[in-house]
C-alpha cells in the first residue's frame, strides 16, 4: 500500500516540474550590444543586504552557543 503512494508522490512530482518548466517565464533579454558598457555586469545588484543578512545569522549562531555554553558551566558547578 505505501508503496503505491510513494509511486503516486513520484508520478505528481513529475508532472508538476513539468508544468512548471513548460509554464514558467522566459529569461530576460540580457541586453546591451557587443561593448555595450551601460551598466555593470551583475545588473547593479546589491550585496548589502545578504552581507548584513549574513552577519544577524552568525551573530545570533554564535550567542545562542554562548548562552548554552554558559548553561553547562552555571549546571555544573552547582
Amino acid at each position: 500500500m505505501t508503496t503505491k503512494y510513494k509511486y503516486l508522490l513520484l508520478l505528481l512530482l513529475c508532472f508538476f516540474t513539468a508544468i512548471f518548466f513548460t509554464f514558467g517565464d522566459a529569461p530576460p533579454d540580457p541586453g546591451g550590444g557587443p561593448g555595450g558598457g551601460d551598466g555593470p555586469v551583475g545588473g547593479g545588484s546589491s550585496i548589502g543586504s545578504g552581507i548584513i543578512l549574513l552577519l544577524s545569522l552568525g551573530f545570533t549562531k554564535g550567542i545562542m552557543k554562548l548562552k548554552a555554553c554558559l548553561k553547562k558551566d552555571f549546571t555544573n558547578n552547582s
